[in-house]
């Protein structure tokens, strides 16, 4: 910086401050403007006409953490008007995206519930990697999908029946077989899945002790385009609701995040999330098995909202291309 001496004084020219067009501020906070209006209406309600979207969505948690610079760029046009709207937009997006990383303390005060959920991406996960993590996490139950005939026979020949003996399974080919396996005895429910998508089996868990359990295996159908978006909208929608008589938990490959409004539904009745509930709710699991970190979370467990979420992690699974999602529940003591 040149000093100027003026009359016996030095004088410092002002500095010159970065100043931003108001029409270049403007394009630089509409695209988050727009997709915190998107995320608070629920764009799954109009996923049918652009179908991308849906995919879009799961990123809010990267546009959240972007509008910092929209907020940068809005103060820098020094508008009080795009100013507004850029603070607005961005604290709209944080206040959806902060909370799940900061958990609650459980409350339930009745035995533990331990689950294990793994996507076998077309039954090549590696089988051996599956029954050591139910060796060293001692799940109480492990649902899998994507489970094809060849799939249940590595994970019987990696002894997973020596860990978990009770199994529900309606394995299948490709990405359609899903299966129960359990510590404790399983009774099989009525199957509830709409025609045309995964296999979801649920059965009744019979603890040692506490409430009635109720497992629902859950492999939603990936909502690609315009058909895959109204089965996967509808599946859903089909998930059974939390019923007083039965502590249900739904756990698996939802293919959504907390970010489609159809999921949030899934919540409203009844239901809490457990890696929203443990603070690791922005911890991601799709894809994986890649030369990069997973970029979305859409493998959850959800949870009867009487009972307590204790403990969440995820863990690898080579060949998969899902993280497995374990969580620690804390059932009722009553109901």
């Amino acid at each position: 910086m040149t000093k100027v001496d003026v009359g016996g004084e030095i004088v410092s020219p002002p500095r010159r401050r970065l100043r931003v067009s108001p029409l270049l501020a403007w394009i630089a906070v509409a695209p988050f403007t727009v997709w915190a209006a998107a995320r608070l209406a629920g764009v799954d309600g109009v996923a049918r006409l652009w179908g991308v979207g849906v995919a879009l969505m799961t990123g809010t948690p990267y546009v959240a953490a972007a509008s910092l610079l929209a907020v940068l760029i809005a103060l820098a046009a020094r508008r009080a008007a795009v100013i507004t709207v850029a603070v607005a937009a961005s604290a709209l997006l944080a206040a959806v995206v902060l909370p799940r990383a900061a958990g609650s303390a459980p409350t339930a005060t009745g035995p533990s519930l331990r689950i294990l959920t793994v996507n076998l991406f077309f039954g090549a996960g590696d089988a051996a990697t599956v029954v050591d993590l139910v060796r060293r996490l001692e799940p109480d139950v492990l649902n899998t999908q994507e489970l094809t005939p060849e799939a249940v026979e590595a994970l019987d020949a990696a002894g997973v029946a020596r860990l978990l003996p009770y199994r529900h399974l309606e394995d299948g080919p490709g990405p359609s077989g899903s299966g129960i396996y359990a510590r404790h005895p399983l009774t099989e429910a009525p199957d509830f899945a709409p025609e045309g998508g995964h296999n979801m089996p649920r059965a009744r868990l019979a603890l040692p002790s506490g409430p009635p359990v109720e497992i629902v295996d859950v492999h939603t159908l990936a909502p690609l385009n315009g058909h895959d978006v109204a089965q996967w909208t509808a599946e859903l929608a089909a998930l059974p609701a939390a019923s007083p008589g039965v502590v249900r938990v739904l756990a698996g490959d939802f293919n959504a995040s907390l970010d489609h409004a159809a999921l949030r539904a899934v919540l409203g009745r009844g239901y809490a999330d457990a890696a929203d509930a443990t603070g690791d709710g922005l911890t991601t699991t799709w894809p994986a098995d890649r030369r990069y970190p997973p970029l979305i979370t859409i493998d959850h467990v959800l949870y009867d909202q009487r009972a307590s979420a204790v403990d969440t992690s995820v863990h690898r699974v080579p060949g998969s291309d899902h993280r497995a999602f374990f969580a620690e529940l804390r059932l009722p003591g009553s109901l």
